[in-house]
């Protein structure tokens, strides 16, 4: 059993980049930080991993956009104490009909934030990226602060800093069970530990820490096609020649959103995904493909070979990552209803990564109960109850 000498500030579970960023937070206001992680690091079967993701301050909801503020400062931040590039801006081109709506909102909350971007109708976007094609009516809009974050690199940067700050990283230990009180004492396959306060940011795994502490959440976790499409010529839709990354709003056979990165990470490969997956375990994800996962890339090969003439309408490589999504794709930051001094922090739905910098700094509030510096409505457990969909 844990003794009074191992009592730690917080204990945070999960070395994704949200947990991770919550400990830089922690450690940086001289908080005694625990970090566990059930995997060996570095490890590919949660929601960090894979070498990009997109950064944007485009939003519908003007306070995720509010929020990228402070991100875009905090990764800056890190780029500066790691020593190395984690950023590259490319711009974000989101490509809709016209009247679309939610293309409207988007607009009207850059405009309102004072975020650079511009309007392109449909004449200048086709001068602009011809090697885009276009359906009838279809408009841009570009957000200039929009680019590419190396993910894979922004996690190992932010663990090798974390623990110069002295955060003590336990990997390879799962935990077995959570005891709450004060202090609240997690057990793991090695070892008992205790702790003044207890972050989960476990991704697909929360509900199986949750329910033994009373709490499911309504999250649904699904696997998602990564996908790489071969450029007829090298360097077409790449960086070298201004191509953005953007996001397709509208596309006749996709309910879900269609997004792609500049070529860069695989040399000659475009990065072109589907917003959306097939529930799957996360214990199981590397399980055979599902005929519904093969749905997915067919709507992609058509998008690829509609609008995106100069990539082959074949993926070249496939990856797989997970999403944790909630009913109405907003996060979970929040304290457990019944013991204040467990944090939760899931559901990120896929869009997550941009936002851990401000996601760990809020976590860390709610931790050391400090008046939170953005308004947490929107991601409260409470939520869902009326929805029967949270069950405490």
């Amino acid at each position: 059993m844990a003794t009074q000498k191992d009592l730690c500030d917080t204990i945070v579970i999960g070395a994704g980049i949200q947990g991770c960023f919550t400990a830089y937070h922690l450690a940086k206001h001289r908080k005694r930080v625990l970090l566990l992680e059930q995997f060996f690091l570095p490890h590919s079967r949660g929601s960090s991993h894979g070498q990009s993701r997109i950064i944007r301050r485009a939003y519908p909801e003007d306070f995720y956009t509010q929020m990228m503020a402070e991100c875009y400062r905090i990764w800056a931040q890190l780029e500066h104490e790691a020593g190395t590039q984690l950023y590259r801006q490319t711009g974000l081109l989101l490509l809709g009909m016209k009247e679309n709506p939610e293309l409207k909102t988007i607009q009207a909350t850059l405009s309102s934030q004072g975020v650079e971007h511009q309007y392109l109708p449909s004449e200048e976007l086709k001068q602009r990226f011809p090697n885009i094609r276009l359906a009838r009516g279809e408009v841009g809009l570009l957000d200039k602060s929009g680019g590419v974050l190396y993910a894979d690199k922004a996690l190992r940067a932010l663990q090798d800093v974390i623990q110069q700050l002295g955060v003590i990283v336990r990997d390879g230990e799962k935990v077995m069970e959570i005891k709450p009180g004060l202090p609240v004492v997690v057990k793991t396959t090695s070892r008992s530990y205790q702790a003044k306060s207890l972050i989960i940011t476990a991704g697909p795994w929360t509900n199986q820490l949750l329910r033994p502490l009373g709490v499911e959440l309504p999250l649904q976790t699904l696997r998602i096609n990564v996908c790489y499409w071969r450029e007829k010529v090298p360097g077409s839709y790449g960086v070298s020649q201004a191509f953005p990354c953007f996001l397709g709003l509208d596309f006749s056979l996709a309910p879900h959103h269609i997004y792609g990165l500049p070529s860069g990470e695989y040399p000659g490969l475009m990065k072109v995904c589907y917003h959306h997956g097939n529930n799957a375990d996360p214990e199981e994800r590397d399980c055979p493909t599902a005929f519904s996962d093969i749905k997915d890339v067919h709507i992609l090969s058509h998008f690829v070979r509609d609008r995106l003439p100069d990539l082959e309408p074949e993926p070249a490589v496939m990856e797989h990552c997970m999403y944790t999504n909630t009913p109405d794709k907003h996060f979970i930051l929040d304290r457990h209803p019944k013991y204040d001094n467990i944090v939760i922090g899931a559901g990120f739905s896929g869009h997550g990564f941009k936002l851990s910098p401000v996601v760990g700094k809020v976590l860390y509030e709610l931790s050391m109960k400090l008046t939170p510096s953005y308004d947490l409505t929107p991601f409260r457990i409470s939520r869902f109850l009326g929805l029967g969909k949270a069950h405490l």
